[in-house]
């Protein structure tokens, strides 16, 4: 069953309470997101989007997850 824009920003905003988070995508397979979030503050970029696949819960994984492609966008707040 295919994932929606709502249900990606659920999971984001689970992780991530005090982030500023979009989702974008309509297909049910290709999204993109922007999360900008303290949590990444002192982070690298790669730490940053492991933090936000780990919030989406197995969603991504293999070629059985729900989520097909999630183009990301990560920083910490200026």
């Amino acid at each position: 069953m295919p994932i929606t824009a709502h249900e990606i920003e659920t999971l984001l905003r689970d992780a991530f309470p005090e982030g500023d988070i979009q989702v974008q995508g309509d297909d049910g397979q290709h999204f993109a997101a922007s999360v900008t979030d303290p949590s990444f503050k002192g982070k690298n970029r790669v730490q940053q989007q492991r933090a936000v696949y780990a919030a989406l819960k197995g969603k991504m994984d293999g070629s059985h997850g729900e989520l097909h492609a999630l183009a990301l966008t990560t920083k910490a707040p200026e």
